[in-house]
C-alpha cells in the first residue's frame, strides 16, 4: 500500500470552495479506485491558512496509473475541477508518494 499525498496552496480567501472541492471529489476519487485517508483543511490556529492536504491511499504503482487514468475521464471530477478553476482560489498542487508506518508490537 501506499499512500498519495497532495498538497494544496489556495488563495485562502476561497476556503468555502476548497472545501467543496474536497467534499465533492471523495466520491469520484473511491470510484476511480483510492481509498481516501483524509482530506484536512488549515485551522486560524497556527500555521499557514493558505494549505491543505488530501491522502489517498492507492494499492500499488500499477493501481496509480489505472486509478489517474479513471479520474481524469470522470465526468464529475471534470466538473469539479472546472468549478475550482472557475471560483478564482489559484490552487497549486504537489503530489508525492508515502508511506506508513506501523508501532513496535
Amino acid at each position: 500500500m501506499i499512500t498519495l499525498c497532495i498538497r494544496y496552496r489556495f488563495n485562502p480567501d476561497h476556503l468555502a470552495d476548497i472545501r467543496e472541492y474536497f467534499e465533492t471529489e471523495q466520491s469520484v476519487i473511491k470510484h476511480s479506485g483510492g481509498k481516501v485517508v483524509g482530506y484536512f483543511l488549515p485551522t486560524d490556529f497556527a500555521g499557514p491558512t493558505d494549505e491543505a492536504i488530501g491522502l489517498i491511499d492507492i494499492p500499488s504503482m500499477a493501481a496509480y496509473e489505472q486509478y489517474r487514468d479513471k479520474l481524469a475521464e470522470h465526468p464529475e471530477h471534470k466538473a469539479n475541477v472546472a468549478r475550482l478553476q472557475q471560483s478564482g482560489a489559484s490552487v497549486a498542487m504537489e503530489r508525492s508518494f508515502i508511506t506508513r508506518t506501523e508501532p513496535r508490537s
